[in-house]
């Protein structure tokens, strides 16, 4: 998982609906100046997206693309007073900057990562590839977390159907990896990204653009963590590498994350509603949408711009996650690393993350302030737990969001065993060569260097002689991805055929998932430290609820065989 002051009104009333209206009837219109920037202005209502584009000119910017699915339009103009002036309209809901656009590159910097992603990698106690059993592949032997969800057993009677497919919300995917593209749809996959090459400061974000426009092909991934999700959802079972747990889906590209691992607001919604048009069954969202952790409504800390920017947001990606789910999306969501209790969440001193030392502490209201996706509408909440079934000491909890748990890895899982920070209490999945070598796992001549070794990185070689790279991740990240799997494995065995493929209610989805999830109790007792494992006080966490329903496991741990075996139970009446 990952993670402007301008002071628009004394005064900002919402209207019914939710709209901001501003005072202005006396005012004088903001001045513009600033660079030119690019904001993200959703429409008043679905009513209004052409008079919102009108406001849009007459304020100041230039209308660029439109969504017109849920009325978010992107446009240019002067970084500031723009927002004043657009956000005075009847017509709009609100606005938010994005981003700085027209700088040049100055250099590259390593991709964004979660501090728990690659935390203590290592040289692996186990190294080599081994034959695998019937229907794995010979690195499974390291895949603990498929073992978990019974992915083995579930594909002897159902390995997924080619017609399912899903949408990876992430970073991109390396569709030229060998585990991957026998199962990658490339016609179907969108980048809805730009490498931004600095911020308005001159610091570097995804630094020089690699393609022409700036714009990656729909098959690249230049950070890795898409990578690493779409091979635990559908890496093939062909023999070679790894298997997904869904090894027989399809994997569709929905670039939405930027190289350095920032979500901005458009790319998500476009990446939503094209699912949604696309015949998209299942989406894989394992972020936030960037810059603000929680998006909270009115919350003191933020400047009046602010509180309208995070209003803005929630309202689109309500709207978005909506057409989605309308249009028969299941929408899998990570619960995130914050190592917190979504219903009564810690101060946020990481908002907002972009541009970079902007961030101010906030204290955070659960009844105002919503973490996006994951709180949004229609999702099924991820936590993530280690290879013993202790709930990994980052992983978010609570109530309120949480639908099931699945293997994220949990480096310090096992404390006084051999098995202590080994990365084989990680996961296992597929890696970009090019992220590699940047990185410095992997060398100009595609041999893993020392720091790969000690790292756990590992080499495959085809029998046609292509090379694949995989490498170990924790986080919730990687446990939302093997939930995923099980969601549409589960499409595969009951969905029914529609839209060009095979099409099954987010609901029912919903309802089968959580039903065969596996129970796991509270530990006993209930309140656990990390103290032994190096983690301070704020890591310490209650589960509250019964086996069948707790804070730490939603409904129980994702099970594939399960689902596809006793699931039709949750579909009658």
């Amino acid at each position: 998982m990952r993670r402007t002051r301008l002071l628009i009104a004394a005064l900002a009333v919402p209207l019914i609906g939710g709209a901001v209206v501003l005072p202005s009837a006396s005012a004088q219109p903001a001045a513009l100046s600033g660079p030119a920037t690019e904001f993200t202005v959703l429409a008043a209502g679905e009513q209004s997206v052409a008079a919102a584009e009108q406001a849009i000119r007459e304020a100041g910017g230039t209308v660029l693309r439109t969504n017109e699915a849920v009325g978010l339009i992107t446009a240019s103009a002067p970084a500031n007073g723009f927002v004043q002036r657009v956000s005075a309209d009847e017509d709009v809901y609100g606005a938010a900057k994005a981003i700085a656009i027209g700088q040049a590159p100055t250099g590259k910097v390593a991709p964004k990562r979660s501090d728990v992603e690659k935390e203590g990698r290592q040289a692996p106690k186990s190294s080599g590839a081994t034959t695998g059993a019937t229907g794995t592949d010979p690195l499974d032997d390291q895949l603990w977390g498929l073992k978990s969800v019974r992915s083995d057993m579930a594909r002897t009677v159902q390995p997924g159907d080619k017609r399912v497919k899903v949408g990876i919300i992430d970073t991109g995917v390396d569709g030229s990896h060998p585990d991957i593209a026998p199962n990658f749809d490339r016609a179907a996959s969108r980048n809805f990204t730009r490498d931004i090459p600095t911020d308005p400061t001159g610091a570097v974000v995804d630094g020089p653009c690699e393609f022409r426009g700036c714009v990656d092909p729909a098959d690249h991934d230049d950070n890795g963590h898409g990578t690493h999700v779409a091979g635990t959802i559908a890496a093939a079972a062909d023999g070679f590498g790894i298997s997904g747990v869904a090894p027989n889906v399809t994997i569709v590209n929905l670039r939405a994350g930027q190289d350095y691992g920032l979500f901005f607001l458009q790319p998500v919604v476009d990446a939503l509603t094209y699912a949604g048009d696309a015949g998209i069954d299942v989406v894989n969202m394992s972020f936030y949408v960037d810059p603000w952790l929680y998006n909270c409504a009115s919350n003191p800390a933020d400047s009046a711009e602010q509180q309208i920017e995070q209003r803005t947001i929630t309202e689109a990606m309500t709207r978005a996650m909506n057409y989605a789910y309308r249009k028969g999306v299941t929408e899998v969501a990570a619960l995130g690393n914050q190592h917190t209790d979504l219903g009564a969440p810690q101060p946020d001193t990481t908002s907002p993350d972009y541009p970079a030392s902007s961030a101010h502490p906030r204290t955070i209201d659960n009844a105002t302030c919503l973490s996006l996706p994951v709180e949004g509408p229609h999702t099924i909440g991820v936590s993530a737990f280690g290879p013993s079934g202790a709930k990994a000491d980052y992983s978010n909890y609570g109530l309120e969001q949480i639908s099931v748990s699945a293997p994220g890895g949990f480096f310090r899982d096992g404390f006084g065993t051999d098995w202590y920070r080994t990365n084989e209490n990680m996961i296992l999945s597929a890696y970009p060569r090019n992220v590699g070598v940047a990185e410095g796992m992997i060398d100009a001549d595609g041999n893993v260097t020392p720091d790969g070794v000690a790292a756990g990185v590992q080499k495959a070689v085809t029998k046609d002689g292509r090379v694949a790279y995989y490498q170990f991740l924790q986080g919730t990240s990687m446990a939302t991805p093997h939930a995923t799997g099980v969601a549409a494995l589960i499409v595969s065995e009951y969905g029914r055929a529609g839209r060009g493929g095979i099409t099954m209610s987010p609901d029912a989805v919903q309802r089968v998932i959580e039903g065969t999830a596996a129970e796991m109790a509270c530990p006993v007792p209930p309140t656990v430290d990390y103290l032994d494992e190096g983690r301070d006080a704020t890591y310490t966490a209650t589960c509250q609820g019964t086996p069948s329903f707790n804070g730490f496991y939603g409904h129980g741990a994702v099970d594939a065989y399960a689902a596809v075996t006793r699931g039709g139970a949750y579909l009658r009446g």
